[in-house]
Formats: C-alpha cells, structure tokens, sequence
C-alpha cells in the first residue's frame, strides 16, 4: 500500500512537513471510499504507467461500483484541503510558541546583556578616570616628596657643616685655652 506522504510527494519538499501533514491526513481518514483513497488509486494505477486520464476514469469507474459520486470526491477532498489547512493554523501557533521562547526570548536576552555591558563601559570609564586622578596625584605627591626630600637634605648638610664648624671652632678655642693658659 502506498503511504500517505508519497501521494502527496513531488520534488524540494521537506520530508518532515510532508509526513506530519501526511500522519494528519491519515490519523482523520473519513471511514469508506472517499478522496484518499481515490487518491491512492489513481497513484497505484499511475505507477503501472497509465496516463492520467485513464487512471483518473478507471479509479473512479471502481468508486462508482461503490455508489461514489464526483461530488462526493470533491467534497471530501474539501474536508482534506479544510484538514491540511487547519494544520497549518496548528503550526503557525507552535511555531509562533517556538518564536516567543527560543527567538523572542534570547532577544530579550541579548538586550539585556548589551544594556549590562553598557553599564559596565560606563563603570569602567569612570574608574579609568579615577584612576587618571589617582596617578595625577601620586605624580604630584612624588614631586612634592623629592623638592622635600631636597630641602631636608641641603638643611641636613647646612646643619652639619655648621655643627661641625661650630665643633672645630671649640675645639680650636680649647686648644688655645691649653696653650695660652698654661
């Protein structure tokens, strides 16, 4: 017997749409004779390579022997067309549902992770200016360190030769003390 998706198959289609609407034609098959499986019997007959015409009247010469009418295939072929249909609608919502958890959602996402990573471009810049600031004042306090450093150093170097001069001057005197003074 020839499968519901090969009845409906013809070259580019995807094989997974194609059999989901396929198991959606067959799991509602109306009961009897109807449009399916006049369907399948013109695709039988085809594959004994009659043309379409003659498949098309023997098919429905045997459906007629079943009190089938040309009104009765249309209108069940009606009923398949209104089913395909209906599952499209099926589909456009799964798919929307689909959409809105693995589209939407990541978009939300991705939004929310590029507003964070502003926030922290923003942080950032503020801290390399705090930085900037701290470096201006540690330049500035190393400068100050080394003019004093200087000015300690020159008063260190004053103070001693004058402390030393001031030593030599009386050590001098006492010298003279002992020669002059007996």
């Amino acid at each position: 017997m020839t499968t519901t998706s090969a009845l409906f198959n013809s070259e580019g289609l995807d094989p997974k749409s194609l059999e989901f609407l396929a198991q959606a034609i067959e799991k509602n098959n109306l009961p009897g004779f109807d449009y399916l499986e006049f369907k399948r019997a013109i695709h039988q007959l085809a594959e004994l390579k009659l043309d379409e015409a003659t498949a098309h009247k023997s098919a429905f010469a045997t459906a007629a022997t079943l009190g089938i009418t040309k009104e009765k295939l249309i209108e069940t072929a009606a009923y398949y067309r209104n089913l395909v249909e209906k599952e499209k609608d099926h589909f456009a919502q799964a798919l929307e549902n689909q959409n809105a958890t693995k589209v939407t959602g990541k978009q939300q996402e991705i939004n929310r992770l590029r507003d964070q990573i502003e926030r922290h471009k923003v942080e950032i810049a503020r801290l390399q200016d705090e930085i900037g600031g701290y470096l201006n004042q540690v330049t500035t306090a190393e400068e100050t360190v080394k003019l004093e450093s200087d000015k300690l150093e020159k008063l260190k170097t004053a103070f001693e030769k004058a402390h030393q001069a001031v030593l030599l001057a009386i050590d001098k005197d006492v010298e003279q003390m002992h020669k002059h003074l007996g």
